[in-house]
């Protein structure tokens, strides 16, 4: 018997999905034509880009920059360079910082979690110098460490000169580049980014509002940012949840503020009106346990290392196959993470999704009796499949 093997799946039996009962879209519109300098769509799960316009052009992401100083900023605190509760000592230099303000005062004493929302819901340019030269001993340096975070991240058309976004010929980014960040600090610190979806913080006895209007307007909106300057326009950085599919979006250049809002309720009525997005396969889970030869036990575990999520046009899961091409033959000794395989999914004879198949354990040489079983049981295997071959081509 050949042992690769070739497993098609029916999904909705699988994963115990009952299609509705009425018709189902085939079919995706052109894309939204948006009156922007460029913008993409992207699902946060399975990071397929849905809609986009020049959303690899080196653009100026004004105060959208404020999304790295506080991803930088969680970074450090996770690390235990400082606390959430530190006083920090506003100096002349952040209290004179020019554009959107907190109205710190200079010399006063402010928490690291006040000056945080400052920056996040009201786009504090003085509060988000306060904290680069809190957190790296001055702007200069704090704008190194989002640089490195912005390799780190595979951001590879960014470069920031600031922590602000204060206008610079050597800042810049891309939409796409802005989405992979906003997927990352959506990821790795939750905790944090609840704190875009809030609507007003007052300090100093100022209550500001959240340049955000989405929050207002679109109950599923929980995010994240906006930004203008004479140079950059207006821009949005926006996220929101709806039917288990969380959608990200980065607007940039548009002309007024209202239009940077209506064009991004357009982009995200688009992705949630003609995508869906499952979760096919969980990460770490056995898909298949084939033979394993020469080992200390008779079959290995298989799976893959990441929860695989797709997004697709609506009412196309039904349409769904998997594949697992699984190596001929696995020998032991065996590491865990090592790759034996791999699960390709189609949609419709279009390839969609291929991850690595690996094992899930290791898995120790056998005894000499079982090791010298297995030599002759693989020896008659062998024989079997060269016979199968000869008949095959005759």
């Amino acid at each position: 018997m050949n042992r690769t093997a070739f497993l098609w799946i029916n999904l909705v039996a699988l994963l115990l999905f009952t299609p509705l009962g009425f018709a189902t879209i085939t079919s995706v519109p052109a894309a939204p034509n948006i009156d922007a300098e460029a913008y993409v769509l992207v699902d946060y799960h399975s990071g397929k880009i849905l809609a986009q316009k020049d959303m690899d052009k080196r653009i100026d992401p004004a105060s959208l920059t404020k999304m790295m100083t506080v991803y930088v900023l969680d970074h450090e605190l996770q690390n235990g360079r400082f606390k959430l509760d530190d006083e920090v000592i506003i100096s002349p230099t952040a209290w004179k910082t020019e554009g959107s303000r907190m109205f710190v005062q200079a010399g006063k004493k402010i928490p690291v979690q006040e000056l945080m929302r400052g920056v996040i819901i009201q786009s504090g340019n003085d509060a988000t110098v306060a904290l680069a030269e809190f957190a790296a001993g001055n702007e200069a340096a704090f704008t190194d460490l989002m640089n490195q975070y912005a390799k780190q991240l595979k951001m590879n058309n960014t470069h920031f000169m600031n922590s602000t976004g204060i206008p610079n010929p050597e800042h810049y980014t891309t939409a796409r580049d802005l989405s992979i960040l906003a997927q990352a600090l959506i990821r790795e610190f939750p905790e944090t980014y609840k704190i875009y979806s809030e609507k007003w913080f007052t300090f100093n006895g100022i209550k500001q509002a959240n340049r955000n209007r989405l929050l207002w307007r679109e109950p599923y909106v929980d995010g994240i940012k906006t930004g203008h300057s004479s140079t950059a326009g207006y821009c949005l950085a926006a996220s929101g949840q709806k039917d288990n599919m969380r959608l990200i979006s980065v607007l940039v250049g548009s002309k007024t503020e209202n239009d940077r809002t209506e064009q991004t309720i357009q982009i995200l009525r688009f992705g949630f009106r003609f995508f869906e997005t499952h979760r096919l396969f969980q990460a770490n889970t056995a898909l298949n346990q084939p033979k394993i030869w020469m080992g200390n036990r008779q079959k290995i575990a298989l799976g893959i290392n990441r929860d695989l999520y797709i997004t697709i046009p609506h009412g196309q899961y039904k349409n769904l196959e998997a594949k697992m091409n699984i190596d001929k033959r696995i020998t032991a000794p065996v590491a865990k993470g090592n790759t034996y395989g791999k699960l390709l999914v189609k949609l419709e004879n279009q390839l969609v999704a291929e991850l690595p198949l690996v094992a899930l354990e290791d898995v120790s040489t056998g005894s000499l009796w079982s090791r010298f079983s297995d030599y002759v049981a693989l020896g008659l295997h062998k024989m079997l499949e060269s016979k199968d071959e000869i008949a095959q081509s005759s």
